[in-house]
């Protein structure tokens, strides 16, 4: 009896352990499903897409345009710098300079083509002078002489043209760009000062003098 009642609690035993072992089920409607985390989006970040505007030189804008004016018509650009007196008396005094040149250019072509023409008829004629040639007393030498003075003269005038010519241009770009430049800030300042001249016998010879001040 006592067998029989130890081979039921060992099978009892063996049992419980067998079922113990078991991998248990679990329904698919009691699984948990974790949520993925939710990821919010990232923002865009606002970006200030108005540029600040770029800093303009209207000295430097003016100046080219004057510039060109210039380039294209002596005066012109003083003229589009502004109307005033004393841009028209620039303007007056270019055209004038620009006649007195012209004007001085014609007399040395005539007188070159004087005397040139006078070398020639005489080398043409054994050395027999032209009767309507106003210096007969002149002999060949001498023609050559002024022949040569009036073709450097013409020769000055053709590069004094051409100086008057970028000295136009020049002025008119330096007028436009000091138009636009501030001279508000400027200041000037005048104190009286000493100056030391020297030092004789261990002392300093200082002289009154006047002390002046520019600040921009």
């Amino acid at each position: 009896m006592y067998k029989s009642l130890l081979l039921s609690v060992l099978f009892l035993f063996v049992t419980a352990l067998a079922r113990a072992q078991e991998t248990p089920v679990v329904k698919k409607d009691t699984l948990v499903i974790k949520a993925k985390p939710v990821v919010e989006p990232v923002r865009a970040q606002k970006v200030d897409t108005i540029k600040k505007p770029a800093y303009v030189n209207l000295g430097k804008i003016a100046g080219r345009r004057a510039a060109l004016s210039s380039l294209m018509l002596p005066g012109l650009g003083q003229i589009r710098n502004g109307v005033t007196v004393y841009r028209l008396a620039k303007v007056a005094g270019l055209y004038t300079g620009i006649t007195l040149l012209t004007i001085s250019f014609i007399d040395n072509s005539k007188n070159y083509k004087l005397f040139y023409d006078e070398i020639i008829y005489r080398r043409a004629n054994n050395n027999e002078k032209s009767a309507d040639f106003p210096y007969n007393n002149m002999d060949e030498a001498g023609l050559i002489t002024a022949k040569d003075l009036f073709r450097r003269n013409k020769e000055v005038i053709i590069f004094s043209y051409v100086g008057l010519y970028l000295l136009n241009v020049v002025e008119a770009y330096i007028d436009a760009r000091l138009k636009y430049f501030n001279v508000d800030d400027m200041g000037m300042k005048i104190s009286p000062g000493l100056i030391n001249t020297d030092t004789m016998y261990g002392f300093n010879n200082v002289t009154p003098g006047i002390k002046l001040t520019i600040r921009l």
